[in-house]
């Protein structure tokens, strides 16, 4: 029976053996059908193209051709124009992704990538996750918690398809903290730097003053603002323009902090750091800076011979992070290196 199978077997090892030089022989014996064209493709080159001569060239005027043009171009047939408001996801026409080129939104870049968030995305977010990493063993059972919003308890038929009561002692519901995890790490979104120049009521060169150093220490255009009521304890007048802001978003974010942190609030006399109580409980912090700590920003002492010492403005910045309470963006602005100081109030 073994010498029965002998053949077979050396059949197959020869086939197995010679398969490979067969099927790379295959193809040098085909011709294929587009030789021909790429050798003619590979033969000719762009550069060998003679250029236009200088008469046509100088002779060339798209603003004299489209005058003699007799009738206009056709319009596009798909041109699309992105909805100026957005009506809810069942209406027909739907706005564009921000991605997108044709949308409202749209922002190009990034154009760099600074240093604070190459540091954020290698360090800084890994370690934020361990830190606010929450083990619940196998078995365990969240407890149950009370309902934030309270009904409507009587016999009034008033009571009926109310909407639910906000809870006692105040109308304002903090944000829920969902559960730490790597979807949403708290990272900052933008900044504003706002500036109050009561005095631009009196003479406007306060207020120009002010929005020449803001746009130089934020690269934003500014927003001027008017009073919307009297306040006589302020010393304000409806209708004034009396602060100018700027909202820094996207690059422009880490680059002003990083200038902030690494030269400006070193160079400082006795700053203890941000109060520990600044917050507004949704995970955005503020702190102020005086004039003579606004003048220390780079853009400000290179020229500072063409501000007015006395019309340098203070401001006040407002760091918006994604965190949901105090706590985690207290956590993420001290691990970028801003300090803070007292009691610390969630």
């Amino acid at each position: 029976m073994a010498l029965r199978e002998l053949p077979y077997r050396a059949a197959s090892v020869i086939y197995r053996d010679v398969r490979p030089a067969v099927s790379s022989i295959r193809p040098s014996c085909r011709r294929s059908a587009s030789t021909d064209t790429v050798l003619d493709l590979q033969s000719s080159s762009s550069l060998s193209v003679p250029p236009l001569s200088e008469d046509i060239a100088k002779g060339y005027d798209p603003v004299a051709r489209s005058k003699a043009r007799k009738g206009k171009l056709p319009p596009s047939r798909y041109q699309f124009r992105s909805p100026r408001y957005y009506r809810g996801p069942l209406h027909p026409h739907q706005p564009p992704p921000v991605s997108d080129p044709s949308s409202r939104l749209f922002q190009p870049g990034p154009f760099s990538l600074p240093r604070l968030e190459q540091t954020y995305q290698t360090t800084i977010a890994p370690d934020l996750f361990v830190l606010r990493y929450q083990h619940f063993p196998p078995g365990y059972r969240a407890p149950v918690k009370d309902e934030r919003l309270r009904e409507w308890t009587g016999e009034s038929p008033y009571f009926k398809n109310r909407p639910l009561r906000p809870p006692r002692g105040s109308s304002h519901l903090r944000l829920l903290t969902p559960p730490p995890t790597f979807r949403n790490i708290p990272e900052i979104t933008r900044v504003t730097v706002h500036s109050m120049v009561p005095d631009a009521q009196e003479n406007s060169a306060h207020l120009h003053v002010a929005g020449m150093v803001v746009q130089a220490i934020s690269n934003v255009r500014v927003t001027s603002h008017k009073a919307r009521h009297n306040v006589v304890a302020w010393g304000l007048r409806e209708g004034k323009h009396v602060s100018v802001t700027a909202s820094i978003e996207r690059e422009d974010t880490f680059h002003f902090l990083s200038k902030l942190i690494d030269v400006v609030l070193p160079r400082i006399k006795e700053w203890k750091g941000v109060s520990g109580t600044s917050g507004d409980s949704s995970g955005n912090i503020s702190f102020g800076l005086t004039p003579d700590v606004v003048s220390l920003f780079p853009e400000i002492e290179v020229n500072y011979d063409m501000y007015p010492p006395k019309m340098i403005p203070g401001c006040h910045i407002t760091i918006h992070t994604s965190a949901s309470n105090d706590r985690d963006a207290r956590l993420l602005l001290q691990s970028i290196g801003i300090p803070f100081h007292g009691k610390l109030v969630n």
